[in-house]
């Protein structure tokens, strides 16, 4: 069997991502051992991170493909192992640095992840649609993207994902199912059926630093954190675990729920983060004239940011308005966000240009170390 042919078997491999960790199967130590005859055959060892690995069906079947287009394999047989506690230590520290310490990693100094807390003054604004279909737009030009469900109570993000899959548990490491291209974790994936969760403060700070800390989200370029409404336990938690998050407002028109969202974007001056901007969703119906009907009247969004301006002393931004869209409605229940389903409709349009605004924005320098010294 010519050299040539293993060259070419190898970089077939490297190109078989592991569905969880969202890396090459080689980079992760997870190709035991590679056999080629000379008719041609290839027997690949692949070893899967615990025996139960859901998605082990899709790790045999991207290798197959892969392998399969090489010219001069004949057949593919992929046998599945599983590492040892050696491999899956080896493996954490591989992930997690030196040492494999836990942690916020997003609090690190050289993390380059753009934080979002999305929240609103109270519930039926549409946040969790809102927060979904950003990452979505986000995770579609190409960049690394996280949601964290912080709405324990009233957890809806699997659900407008399509995510029925539980994450898998590496020892003391939790991955986070991945949908879109959207890494995700959620209280609701760890209940039964539709069980309500009935804690208290401490519980829910607990559950979020878990998510924080024992899920492995890799390198990420945006991680959305999908608040409760209000200012309660979760907005505090998050101002004292991620203290460089920035918080979305999410409003409708409604000088109503205007004011109560103020409440929602005006705690960063008691937590000292920053208001990246108000989202004003829901803000019209188009009519088949062309024409709009606004059904929970105007300037909600406008005069929020003007508002909060004035109170946090720094620009907050009306980033975008949403329209009323039953597409986006119709795609939350199916689990297909409706910046991939429907990206032509006016409610996507508006989404993906939200999303655009919040890549451009600067991660900015503050705590980072720039390997600068006096000389």
């Amino acid at each position: 069997m010519t050299e040539n042919l293993h060259q070419a078997v190898n970089a077939a491999l490297a190109t078989v991502i592991d569905p969880e960790l969202r890396r090459p199967i080689t980079e992760l130590g997870m190709v035991d051992s590679v056999e080629i005859s000379d008719d041609g055959r290839v027997r690949l060892a692949v070893l899967l991170t615990i025996a139960g690995c859901p998605l082990r069906d899709t790790i045999t079947a991207d290798s197959e493909k892969a392998l399969s287009s090489v010219p001069g394999v004949t057949a593919v047989d992929v046998e599945l192992k599983v590492m040892s506690q050696a491999q899956r230590d080896a493996l954490k520290e591989q992930l997690r640095g030196a040492g494999g310490q836990r942690g916020i990693p997003f609090n690190q100094p050289g993390s380059l992840t753009k934080v979002f807390a999305v929240a609103s003054g109270k519930g039926g604004v549409g946040k969790s649609s809102v927060t979904v279909n950003l990452a979505c737009a986000l995770a579609a030009q190409g960049l690394r993207v996280g949601i964290v469900d912080a709405d324990v109570y009233g957890f809806s993000v699997p659900a407008l994902m399509g995510i029925t899959q539980a994450p898998t548990r590496v020892d003391d490491m939790i991955l986070p199912p991945v949908a879109y291209g959207v890494k995700v974790i959620s209280i609701g994936m760890f209940v039964t059926g539709n069980q309500p969760v009935a804690w208290r403060g401490p519980m829910l700070h607990r559950a979020l630093e878990q998510f924080l800390t024992d899920v492995y989200f890799g390198d990420l370029d945006a991680l959305f954190l999908d608040l409760p409404p209000g200012t309660g336990d979760i907005a505090i938690s998050v101002a004292q675990l991620l203290p460089k998050a920035e918080i979305l407002v999410v409003t409708t028109p409604q000088a109503a729920a205007a004011d109560v969202a103020e409440r929602a974007g005006a705690i960063a001056t008691q937590t000292g983060q920053s208001v990246a901007g108000v989202i004003e969703n829901m803000s019209y119906l188009e009519m088949p004239d062309g024409g709009r009907m606004e059904l929970f009247g105007s300037g909600g969004g406008a005069v929020l940011a003007e508002r909060l301006t004035a109170t946090v002393g720094s620009d907050v931004p009306l980033l975008g308005q949403i329209p009323l869209d039953i597409l986006l409605r119709e795609g939350g229940d199916a689990g297909s966000p409706i910046v991939l389903g429907q990206p032509d409709t006016p409610a996507a349009v508006a989404l993906v240009e939200i999303a655009g605004k919040l890549a451009a924005k600067p991660r900015g320098l503050t705590g980072m170390k720039l390997g600068l010294q006096p000389r």
